[in-house]
This record gives structure tokens, sequence and C-alpha cells, in this order.
């Protein structure tokens, strides 16, 4: 028995062709990227291209000064790689530090809780090494943008607006950057980044043009990594108001810059319904969606059907479990548990024995590898305005709260790439002036606990939330990913198992109803967790909500078109080309042919 799409109805087609697709949370730099493939460029240079544009058009939701995990498969690869690009904590960034300034967590927003800026040195790895154009050509798009204007999107208006005291206040550069005229301006609003686009065009002019198209990217690096992020590190170095309401300095520094690049890495596998599911490793909470499918791979497909009383519990209750694991055994090193003892046979059978009929308000991490669990203190809290718990930036409360981004290529060689940037969001710290960009607070994920692989470490990378997924079985592939900090690969879950368990086109599971679990640490300061809770869309049905209230869980409806943020990108076994978007927000966009 399975289950099938209730009606045929979406918001939009699934798009199909053989040439090539783009998909991304804004339209411009899904058309930047598919611009890119029509002037013969691949899959690598139209997803940088269409990533520097996101920097410019989702300035609330990523920035250069944040990070970046991707996957990316080359054409005739046997498997995808990791993109890394999450930089680590400073050399002075160690637990004393922070609990010496009278702090229990690294605040949500400021220069104190800035790692190493990954994003932009990832994305001009994976041009130098995969890529087919010039730097000058990539960049030209975010360039004209930042310096000739786009008009300003409804979500990036109304956080301006939500920090705009902080900014009058508090951080008078942000003010001047995102409020010329003094006041917060409206949607739609035509606004310009000149000082980012000079940077654009130093790095474009770093390198010889008489040497080859490799070394004029490596001398963009290097520029980036030696000049321009060392002067954002010294201008937050003068102390600053925080989330937690106090002045503090930054202590990211030029030496730290200096040591680090991005890279790549192996990929972690599970298999599903014969599909080959790849994530980041446990410095990130990607293996918590592998750990998932691990735990529902032997239900029966009806029982997988997240519109069904029976389907949403068992998907939230799998979840609980896996990310009760994530918050005490994920990080970066220093007692992270081995992906494949969390994904082994006995241990997901006894995790899996768990699940009950009724809704668990426990955290109940397990002993994959036999020692004993260790979790950060707990913090609960009320459920969000909108049943999330998302990715914070800060106003003077702390109740601001801030997003990602994700985009998605596939050409017609087959080279594919799945993509999610974010951090350094214009209300992350201070704005350089003279960069027209701030830095990250990617820190904040850490805890200021010794002994927690999540653990605040100098010179270890922050465990992320950011967690692109690629699938392949045989000829096919799918590469899909979402915002939405610790719902993430929860708003993934559903749409992955509405195509491969339920036979949905990838629209049809995108435009689904959805829902997470509100159950688990957040990753984000102040770092709560909600027992019991769920945040699900109306669109379910009275009948599911009420079945799911009847098991006990917490549930907060959050409207009908409110959660999830999916996009993908996709190769069927007959070699056609598909797109996805994701229609809530009316950003997301798709295109192809």
């Amino acid at each position: 028995m399975t289950f099938t799409p209730p009606a045929p109805f979406t918001s939009r087609p699934t798009l199909r062709g053989t040439f090539g697709m783009s998909a991304s949370t804004h339209w411009t730099a899904t058309a930047t990227a598919q611009a890119v493939l029509e002037r013969g460029g691949n899959a690598f240079d139209a997803a940088v291209a269409g990533a520097f544009v996101l920097h410019v058009v989702e300035p609330h939701l990523n920035g250069p000064g944040g990070d970046l995990v991707a996957l990316i498969r080359p054409a005739g690869a046997a498997e995808p790689v990791v993109l890394m690009g999450q930089g680590p904590a400073p050399a002075r960034a160690d637990i004393a530090h922070f609990t010496g300034r009278g702090l229990d967590l690294v605040p949500g927003a400021g220069g104190l809780a800035a790692a190493v800026p990954g994003a932009v040195d990832a994305w001009l790895l994976l041009l130098r090494d995969h890529g087919t154009w010039e730097l000058a050509d990539v960049l030209a798009f975010a360039i004209g943008y930042a310096r000739d204007g786009h008009p300003l999107v409804a979500g990036a208006a109304a956080t301006i607006a939500r920090v705009a005291d902080l900014f009058h206040e508090r951080w008078p550069t942000s003010a001047e950057r995102w409020m010329p005229t003094g006041s917060p301006p409206a949607p739609d609003t035509v606004v310009r980044n000149p000082a980012w686009a000079d940077v654009l065009d130093a790095l474009v002019a770093a390198g010889d043009r008489d040497a080859g198209r490799e070394s004029r990217i490596d001398a963009a690096r290097e520029r980036w990594m030696t000049e321009v992020l060392p002067e954002a590190a010294a201008f937050v170095a003068h102390p600053h108001r925080h989330a937690d309401g106090a002045d503090h300095a930054g202590i990211l520094d030029a030496d730290d810059l200096r040591s680090w690049r991005a890279g790549y890495e192996p990929a972690v596998t599970a298999r599903f319904r014969g599909w080959d599911v790849y994530k980041a490793g446990t410095w990130t909470q990607g293996p918590a969606l592998l750990h998932t499918l691990r735990l529902l791979d032997d239900a029966d497909d009806a029982r997988l059907d997240p519109s069904t009383p029976e389907g949403a519990h068992l998907l939230l209750e799998a979840q609980k479990l896996a990310y009760a694991d994530r918050d005490a055994w994920f990080g970066d090193g220093g007692g992270a548990v081995d992906a494949d003892d969390l994904l082994s046979d006995a241990y997901v059978s006894a995790r899996r024995a768990l699940i009950g009929h009724a809704a668990s308000a426990e955290l109940r991490p397990g002993s994959p590898d036999g020692r004993e669990p260790r979790l950060p203190p707990l913090r609960t809290d009320r459920l969000s305005a909108d049943g999330s718990t998302g990715e914070p930036t800060v106003d003077r409360s702390g109740q601001t709260r801030g997003d990602t981004c994700h985009i998605d290529v596939i050409d017609r060689w087959g080279n594919v790439v799945s993509a999610t940037p974010s951090g350094g969001w214009l209300q992350s710290s201070p704005t350089v002036p003279a960069l027209g960009f701030c830095l990250g607070t990617r820190l904040q994920a850490t805890w200021l606990v010794p002994g927690h692989p999540a653990s605040l470490t100098p010179g270890r990378r922050p465990r992320t939330t950011l967690t692109p997924t690629m699938l392949s079985r045989g000829d096919e592939v799918i590469a899909i990913g979402s915002p939405g900090g610790d719902q993430q690969d929860q708003w993934q879950l559903p749409v992955l198992l509405r195509m491969l368990v339920g036979g949905y086109t990838a629209q049809q599971a995108i435009d689904a109803p959805t829902l997470n679990t509100t159950a688990l640490i957040d990753s984000f300061w102040p770092r709560t967790w909600v027992p019991a809770g769920a945040a699900v869309e109306d669109r379910l049905g009275d009948d599911v909500i009420g079945a799911l209230e009847e098991r006990g869980h917490r549930v907060r409806r959050a409207g009908d078109w409110a959660l999830g943020r999916v996009s993908a990108v996709g190769r069927d076994a007959d070699g056609l080309l598909w797109a996805a978007a994701n229609p809530r927000g009316a950003q997301g966009y798709a295109a192809g042919r």
C-alpha cells in the first residue's frame, strides 16, 4: 500500500526540460543562474553567480560575512562531495573569555559571536576548481545589482523596521547603510550598496591579467582573506551592543583569517528506499536527516504519509529522537559521534523501539557508541508566534529572527549543486561602512560548557544548521535544500517522503502542507526548547491536527502557507531535467528549459 497526492493542483508546474535547471529562494538569483547556463556556463559557474546575487538581494538572510555548506557532484563523479565553507572559532574564543564577561551563552548578535567567515572563499574555490568562467563575468551580476540597485524584498524591509531602533541608537553605521533617509525603507524601494560593489571590483582586479584563470581567482581569495576580512574584524574589535544587552569587543583577528581556507570533505551517506542520500558530517546537523530516514525505513509506505495522523505523529517522534542525538553528540570533534555508529542497524533498531503511540515530552538522546550522552542545560520556552524556532538575529529584546537561503543548479552535462549559504545577516553585527557588509554570528551555535562535542573551542567549527541534501539512484539525482535553521532538514523530510514514497512530483511535494517538531534544543540564541512542541500548517486539516493533540503533541498552528521553503532540481531516469521551488512568501522561484 502506498499514498498518492490528494489533488493534482499545485501552485505552479514542476519545470521539465533537457538544457538546465535552477531554483533558489529569490527569483533574481534563479534568473542569474539560468542566465549563466544560457550563456554556456556550467552549473558551478551558475551557482556561484547566483550566490553572490543572493548576498545582495537577500541581505537579511545571508551575506559576505557568513558561511556556506554545499554538496557538489561533477559530471561523471560516482558520489558528491561536501564544499566546506564554515570557518572555525577564533584563537581567542575560549569559554573563559565569554564566561569572564558574565555570559552563559554566546550572544546572538554582535561581533563577539563571529567565526571565520567561510562563504566567499568557498564560492571562489568552487569556481576555480569546477567552473569555467572568469571571475569578472561571474561577479558582474552581483556588482550590477549592488551598484545600480535592486528592489528590496518585503522580508528585508520588515527586518530593517524591526531593528530600526537598535540601528539608530547603537549601530549607526548600519542605520546609514540600511536607512539612509532616516526611516526604514518600504518594500520594493530600490537600494544600492556601492561599497560592496567596490569590494567585488577589487577582487576582480586583484589578479594579474596575464596570469591564468585559476591564478586570478586565487589572487581574489588571498585579497579577501588577508585584506578585506581583516578590515571587518578590526571594525568590530571596538565595543558595541550585543544581544545580551551589553557592549563587547569582537575577538576575530587577521591571524585567524590568514590561517584558514575553505575545502572539500567526503559526504556521509545512508540508503532509503533504493536511494543513496548524502549529507555533510556531524559538524553540521545533516546526519540527523539520515538517522531519521533510517528510523522510518522499516515502516509501511502508507504510514509515511505526512498528511495522516499516523504519518505526522511518526515523523515528529522519529525526528525528536534524531535531534536529541544531534544535541548530545554532534560537533566538530571533541567527542562527536561517528556517523557509522549513529546509523548502524543495531542502534537504529533500539532507537526505533522508543517510538510509541503518545507524544514524548522528554529529550532522549541515546548512546550510539556506548558512551553516556551529555546534554547542555535545558531552557524551556513558549512557542514563537509562527510556531518555528528559526535562526535568531536580534532586536534589543532578542526576539527578531532571521533565516537562510538556498540555491540548486543542474546542467545538461550532469553537473549538480545543492548549496545553503547563511549568516552575515544585515542585523548580525554593525555594518563595516567601507565594505558594505557585516560579520556573522555562527559562534552562537556553540556551548559555553566544557566537554560537549559542540563546546566553544578555538580553531573548531561551530556546529552549523546548514544542511543541503543530494540523492542518487542509478542515473537519477535530486539536489534539494531549504532555509529554516533547525527546521531545514525537517522541512525537506516530508518533501522527500512524498516524492520517494508517495509518488508526488517535486512541486506537489513542496506545495503540500508540512509540519516540524520544536522539541529540540534551538541551535541559536537564546537556545530554548519546547517539550512535545510541534508546528503545523493549518492545511493539514482539523482531523490530523486534533489527532496529534490527542496524542499529546503541543501543536501550534502556523497558518496555511507558513512552514517550509524548499527548492530542488534533479534528473529523472530517462535523462529529463526538472526543477521546483517554494511558493510560500512569493519569493522562491525555479527556472529552466
